[in-house]
């Protein structure tokens, strides 16, 4: 009898907390919704509330959204704090590394009349680290992003004969026979063969940095390392050379230091598959803007049709140091 009076005193307790009863009236009365704080307007925000709760937003939608808001949404937007805030909370070894270079090396604000937003937005953006920054690698859009010289036949661009691991596309361009025209060069990236023999299928891709997010500061700070590579191949019945220049150049595009690889070349006959070609760039100094990755590729038949050089899943990655 005892236990029942207890849980029966509980219960009338707790209806009383919750509003349900009162001892006075002894009797149960409907739930009453107390009246709601009125809401705050964010406009009424202290400026570095505003900040902090803005900072919560994903990037795209911070600028397409709350930029055009009012004018005090679109300067927190333009300003470095919001974007600071949003890398600080990249926890990962790479984000805490990046964030303590973007606050020993922020962006020049002078830099910015060139671009519409501000440096740290446009890397939030566009998310350059590990990213691959070549467009359209593996010829899944043809020639698309591509300066292209057709030597010979041309290029074409055709099915991988073997699986390329990664590529985002099993697809790749294939050079044909060497041509016995000699390809006028521009001084900024020849045409012809590095090693000086005329007339190689030849394409490259220019990648503008900057314009992918990475600020100049960050390029500057010996903090990047910039990886490429290359995958490239033969038919079985045809033999074929192929060449990889890639520069590093300045503002002007000035070449300041480059890396080439020119592996022996494949013979008729005596192998079918892919192989990779990979360097990564460090300690390169200031003032990179651009990389230029150019391909070279020919058959050694000189065999009408497209025999030569088969090259996909080009990549350019920027990476930080972690030490």
């Amino acid at each position: 009898m005892e236990e029942e009076q207890m849980m029966e005193a509980h219960h009338l307790l707790k209806n009383e907390e919750k509003g349900l009863w009162r001892p006075e009236m002894g009797a149960r009365l409907s739930r009453r919704r107390l009246p709601a704080d009125p809401p705050i307007a964010l406009d009424a925000l202290p400026p570095e509330l505003l900040v902090e709760v803005l900072s919560h937003v994903p990037p795209r939608a911070l600028v397409t959204r709350c930029r055009p808001v009012c004018r005090a949404w679109r300067d927190v937007v333009d300003g470095p704090t919001v974007w600071l805030l949003q890398l600080a909370r990249d926890r990962s070894a790479e984000g805490r590394a990046l964030y303590a270079v973007a606050q020993r090396c922020p962006p020049n604000s002078e830099d910015e009349e060139e671009f519409p937003l501000c440096a740290l937005a446009r890397y939030c953006l566009r998310a350059p680290l590990g990213r691959n920054l070549i467009f359209n690698s593996c010829g899944e859009q043809g020639f698309r992003g591509w300066e292209v010289e057709h030597g010979g036949n041309g290029w074409a661009v055709e099915k991988n004969l073997i699986l390329v691991p990664g590529a985002p596309s099993q697809t790749c361009f294939v050079t044909s026979f060497e041509s016995l025209i000699h390809l006028e060069c521009d001084v900024r990236f020849p045409l012809a063969d590095p090693t000086g023999s005329r007339g190689w299928c030849f394409k490259r891709q220019l990648v503008d940095l900057v314009m992918e997010g990475v600020w100049q500061e960050l390029l500057d700070s010996s903090q990047i390392e910039i990886c490429v590579a290359d995958w490239w191949g033969a038919r079985e019945n045809c033999g074929c050379i192929y060449r990889l220049r890639v520069r590093l150049l300045d503002m002007y595009e000035n070449e300041v230091v480059k890396f080439s690889a020119s592996p022996n070349p494949v013979l008729q006959w005596t192998e079918r598959g892919c192989r990779q070609v990979s360097h990564v760039f460090t300690n390169f100094g200031k003032g990179i803007r651009y990389v230029s990755f150019e391909q070279y590729g020919r058959d050694t038949r000189s065999w009408v049709g497209h025999y030569g050089a088969l090259v996909t899943h080009s990549s350019v990655r920027v990476r930080i140091r972690l030490s």
